[in-house]
């Protein structure tokens, strides 16, 4: 069995919309993390911080996908240089029309191939649950705007 995190959820926007939510940096920071320094575009690298009180969590990232509206996925998790299959956990936004909403699938894999830790599959289950039911009530916030 592969070890990997999936979700599936619901969003009442277009996939244009949670797009730009979950690949541009100020919409990134309002649900994820608390900087983010990054160009949304295929190839490009940067980074993404959370605030601990135990000192900051610095992560680097790589964009794989940039496909609006469409896919957006990025390598991260990895020390040195650049991400590869071996090094890094790959995740992935689907994003899929349906009515007047978008069903955004959400998959982190790569833990066997880049042997990472149970105990990293779970901090990032945990973590990819709290945050991930953010984009929702973020979304709806933005549809409300003037």
């Amino acid at each position: 069995m592969t070890r990997s995190i999936e979700r599936e959820i619901r969003v009442e926007a277009s996939p244009e919309v949670v797009y730009e939510v979950i690949s541009s940096p100020e919409h990134l920071r309002e649900w994820w993390p608390d900087e983010v320094d990054l160009d949304p575009a295929a190839g490009a690298s940067g980074q993404i911080t959370f605030r601990r009180p135990d000192g900051d969590k610095v992560e680097p990232l790589t964009v794989v996908e940039a496909d609006p509206p469409r896919r957006f996925s990025f390598r991260w998790g990895y020390t040195g240089e650049t991400a590869t299959p071996e090094n890094s956990l790959l995740v992935t936004f689907d994003l899929l029309p349906t009515g007047d909403g978008t069903l955004l699938r959400f998959a982190e894999t790569g833990y066997d191939e880049a042997s990472k830790s149970d105990e990293m599959l779970a901090d990032h289950t945990s973590g990819w649950d709290y945050f991930l039911p953010r984009i929702t009530p973020y979304v709806e916030k933005l549809a409300q705007r003037p």
